[in-house]
């Protein structure tokens, strides 16, 4: 999907890790939410509390989910889910631009 229609964009950016890593929230009529962002090169790491998938538009990167599974390359067009309630690890290797799903489990 390239574009998102009859949604709500909240205005204030997410800015992490010294304004390296932004985001703005786009919230869906059903109440469903994705982050449109920005990642410039870096390492970071970040914790959620719901799963999430994320969409890599373009750029890449390298991703750690879990230790027994290692690292992963993430290149554009490319997606990755992370399960709730975790953390993972990221070396952005380039100008990334992505879009986050939050994914509610019942």
């Amino acid at each position: 999907m390239s574009e998102f229609k009859d949604v709500t964009i909240v205005k204030k950016a997410s800015v992490y890790f010294d304004g390296k890593v932004t985001s703005r929230t786009v919230i869906f009529a059903d109440g469903s939410r994705k982050t449109l962002g920005i990642m410039l090169p870096g390492e970071y790491e970040f914790g959620t509390d719901t799963k999430e998938i994320m969409e890599i538009i373009s750029g890449d990167l390298d991703v750690l989910i879990s230790v027994s599974e290692g690292w992963k390359t993430i290149k554009s067009g490319e997606t990755f889910e992370v399960p709730a309630k975790s953390k993972f690890s990221l070396k952005v290797k380039g100008l990334t631009d992505y879009c986050c799903s939050y994914i509610k489990v019942e």
